[in-house]
């Protein structure tokens, strides 16, 4: 029986498949006026048409700079916004980008978070670089818009965003909408963004041939069971161990914390980040009540909820970081003359918010102030991230943090972190904290175990490998492991010191350099033993090892960055600027990861 579906044989479907749409348009009038009986000479050229060019239909690139994950989701929800409606998205993540691709970009939109003193984080550092340097490319064709992500409480807010921005047009680059900036509670204006561009690109898209709906999503894959616990609905674990692990002579206070995730579906991997909510101080809450001339049982509204002011205070709003647009704020309502002038002068505004808390700037300069203009003025709490120090194949169902307290005087008292004084100081053993799993792709051992690895840090920054040489020696792996930790006092400061041996005498802690900086006259810190062990070093690299940083990214890691390039040039004998090549290839190779705050 002949097909009436489809009466095309089948060499005619292959050559409709190559057509594009203007060719089918051409192609259905043309077979038409056929079917009517008229010639050829009463259709368009046919050469004409097959041979004419295209416009090339709009692709969107979404990229993201991540460090904690809050980056990643936005460039996430926008891809899928933009899916939504009808546009063809490359979703990648920078840690699976090639820099030099962006020279053949046409439209990019860029969300990028800022780390340490305004740096782009790890992922997106290859990137600036190229951008910044001698061979930037030119970038005449390429649309684009950014979205920074940062934390106003520090003096470079959201400067990766801008860097991005303003190199993206000083190479020739179209700007779609001005950058966006985001502070720590980012979702109102993140939401905005996305509406904004969306529409822009919506525009465009009109005006360009369709195409399919299509999207990569590189570095954004999820597990095949996901826990129904997350950063919005954080999971109340239980704290079952709190234990110091330094002296208590020790200028360091730092906690050992374990957490029972049982029934909580939460998974994490060696690299990993908890994310912890917490609760503010009373005594606090009660000392900046005083302070105002507030009693605490007035009503406020916060996130369209009503609370006494205490409640607010203790469980809702930022109490420990201080920021200019506090100070600001505060200045105005308070109407203080000594105040006003810090205010307008900006580097003494930046120096009063990076040296005194909120509480003080109220002590400082007081004034009576409104329950509801108080809580204007104050930022939603945020969970602090903490690296995680464990690894499941170790301890199971339960995660590990390393925390340091944060704890200063200032003005005769005695101030703690918000978070950290709250864990260390307000939470029994048994108490509940809600607590959150951030993965983090851009921190990871080497699939193959026969890799060597090389583990820089300092101070807490031990947290993760504590986790990395767990895993290792549940997998057997057979590549070397090689630690470079600093910390103030051997006899003091070693922490996890009898794991770090176990792991030796069991022969998964290959090579290890300890660096005490207050052990001695001359301060000795772990870029001194990097540079003390180059040759070493350089023979680890050639191995194919991967080298790991944690800690302080304004000293710590610029530090080590800078005596690795030394250590590569002299060791391989190449020039500063190939050195920093060099680095740079190890970066994009995934061999050279940092994990600093």
């Amino acid at each position: 029986m002949p097909n009436t579906t489809n009466p095309l044989p089948p060499e005619t479907e292959r050559l409709l498949a190559k057509l594009n749409p203007i060719q089918l348009a051409w192609l259905s009038g043309y077979a038409w006026a056929k079917a009517q009986g008229a010639g050829a000479e009463s259709a368009v050229n046919f050469d004409q048409v097959f041979n004419a060019p295209t416009a090339e239909p709009l692709k969107v690139t979404v990229l993201s700079a991540s460090q904690t994950g809050n980056a990643k989701s936005v460039a996430n929800r926008l891809a899928d916004r933009l899916k939504a409606e009808g546009i063809n998205v490359n979703r990648v993540s920078l840690t699976d980008y090639k820099a030099k691709n962006i020279a053949d970009e046409k439209l990019v939109l860029l969300v990028s978070s800022t780390q340490g003193e305004g740096e782009a984080p790890e992922e997106g550092v290859v990137l600036l670089k190229l951008l910044n340097g001698k061979k930037a490319p030119k970038l005449e064709g390429l649309q684009f818009a950014v979205l920074g992500l940062g934390d106003s409480s520090y003096p470079n807010f959201c400067q990766a965003g801008k860097d991005f921005d303003s190199r993206f047009a000083a190479l020739g680059g179209s700007r779609l909408l001005e950058v966006g900036l985001a502070d720590l509670d980012f979702r109102a204006t993140a939401d905005k963004w996305i509406d904004d561009i969306t529409a822009i690109v919506k525009e465009k898209a009109a005006a360009s041939p369709s195409t399919p709906v299509g999207a990569s999503s590189s570095g954004t894959a999820k597990p095949a069971v996901e826990s129904q616990y997350n950063k919005d609905n954080p999971f109340p674990a239980i704290l079952m161990t709190n234990q110091r692990i330094t002296d208590k002579s020790s200028e360091k206070d730092v906690r050992h914390l374990e957490f029972d995730l049982s029934g909580s579906g939460l998974t994490y991997q060696p690299g990993d980040v908890l994310g912890v909510y917490f609760e503010n101080d009373p005594a606090l809450a009660a000392e900046i009540l005083a302070a105002v001339g507030l009693k605490g049982d007035e009503e406020v509204t916060v996130d369209g909820n009503l609370f006494d002011i205490s409640t607010a205070l203790q469980t809702k709003l930022e109490l420990t970081q201080n920021t200019p647009a506090f100070v600001k704020g505060y200045a105005e309502l308070a109407d203080n003359a000594a105040l006003s002038a810090i205010v307008e002068d900006a580097e003494k505004l930046q120096t009063l918010v990076q040296s005194t808390p909120i509480v003080d700037v109220l002590n400082e300069f007081p004034a009576t102030v409104a329950p509801e203009a108080l809580v204007n003025l104050l930022r939603p709490i945020t969970p602090r991230l903490y690296s995680i120090s464990s690894s499941p194949a170790e301890v199971g169902e339960e995660v590990h943090l390393s925390v340091g307290v944060v704890r200063f005087e200032h003005n005769g008292k005695v101030r703690s972190g918000g978070a950290s004084g709250y864990l260390a100081d307000r939470v029994e053993e048994d108490g509940q904290v809600r607590v959150f799993v951030e993965h983090n792709d851009n921190f990871r051992l080497p699939q193959d175990h026969g890799k060597p690895i090389i583990m820089i840090g300092s101070g807490t920054g031990i947290a993760p490998f504590r986790a990395f040489l767990q895993q290792r020696a549940a997998d057997e792996a057979e590549g070397k492991n090689w630690l470079i930790f600093g910390n103030q006092h051997f006899a003091l400061d070693f922490l996890y010191q009898a794991e770090w041996l176990q792991f030796a005498k069991d022969g998964f802690l290959n090579k290890y350099s300890f660096a005490w900086s207050r052990d001695q006259e001359e301060k000795i810190y772990v870029q001194h033993k990097i540079r003390e062990n180059a040759a070493d070093i350089w023979q680890w690299i050639q191995d194919g090892a991967y080298i790991y940083v944690c800690g302080d990214a304004g000293r710590m890691a610029k530090d080590v960055d800078k005596a690795l390039l030394d250590v590569i040039a002299q060791q391989g004998k190449l020039s500063a600027e190939e050195a920093e090549e060099f680095l740079d290839g190890l970066r994009e190779d995934k061999r050279y990861q940092r994990d600093v705050y």
